[in-house]
C-alpha cells in the first residue's frame, strides 16, 4: 500500500497500516526530537509519545501532506516535555562526546579516519551551539537547516506564518554563528580564526 492508503487503513482501525507509518517516520521523529531536546533518551520518549498522539488523532487528518502533519505532533510534543522540565538543552560538549553519533548515516565507509574525526568534531560543537538557541530558534533551525524542510513546510508544521519562519532562521542562524564565533576551540581547527568566513559559512 502507498501511504494514502496506509493511512485510509490506519484511520479504520488497521494498527499493522499504522506501524508502516510508524517505520518510514520514526527515523525523522527521532532526530527532529534530539535536535530540540538535546538528550537522546527524552528523545525517543518524545518520538515515541508523539506516534501514540498521532495514532489517536488520526480522524483529524483529512489529507494533504502527512510529514508536515507528523512533524507537528513531533515538535509539539517536545515543546510539552520542554515546559514540563523547565529546561533548555545546555548540554557540554564533554556531554556530546559521552553520547557519540546518534545519525545513523553519519558514517561514511569511504571516509578517512582524518577527515570523520573532523566531521564528527564539527557535528558535535554545531549541536552543542544549537542547544543553546531559545526553543523556537532552535526547532527551525533543526527543520529547515537539518532536516531540509521549506520555508513553507516549516510554517506548517509549526502553525506560524512564513514571514515568522524567515524572521526566525535569519535570527537563529546569527545567533548560531555568534556562538560558535564565541567558543571558536570547540570547532575543528580549519574552522577557527583567522578564518572567520569559514565560521560564518557554517551550516548545521
Amino acid at each position: 500500500m502507498d501511504e494514502s492508503q496506509l493511512i485510509a487503513a490506519a484511520q479504520n482501525g488497521d494498527l499493522p497500516a499504522f506501524n508502516q507509518l510508524v517505520l518510514k517516520y520514526q527515523s525523522l521523529a527521532y532526530n527532529v526530537a534530539y535536535r530540540i531536546l538535546g538528550d537522546p533518551d527524552l528523545a525517543a520518549d518524545a518520538a515515541q509519545d508523539a506516534f501514540i498522539k498521532a495514532y489517536k488523532a488520526l480522524g483529524s487528518f483529512h489529507g494533504g501532506a502527512f510529514k508536515p502533519w507528523m512533524l507537528r505532533i513531533v515538535t509539539n510534543t517536545c515543546y510539552d516535555y520542554l515546559r514540563a522540565s523547565k529546561r533548555k538543552p545546555t548540554n557540554s560538549l564533554d556531554d556530546e562526546l559521552e553520547k557519540g553519533d546518534h545519525n545513523p548515516r553519519f558514517h561514511d565507509p569511504g571516509e578517512g579516519p582524518e577527515s570523520y574525526l573532523e566531521r564528527k568534531e564539527l557535528n558535535q560543537a554545531i549541536q552543542w551551539a544549537i542547544g543553546q538557541l531559545s526553543d523556537d530558534h532552535r526547532t527551525v533551525i533543526t527543520l529547515v537547516d537539518i532536516q531540509g524542510l521549506s520555508y513553507e513546510e516549516a510554517a506548517e508544521v509549526l502553525n506560524i506564518s512564513l514571514g515568522t519562519v524567515k524572521s526566525r532562521i535569519s535570527r537563529g542562524r546569527a545567533k548560531l554563528r555568534d556562538i560558535l564565533q564565541e567558543h571558536q576551540e570547540l570547532l575543528p581547527e580549519r574552522y577557527r580564526f583567522p578564518h572567520r568566513e569559514r565560521v560564518a559559512s557554517i551550516r548545521p
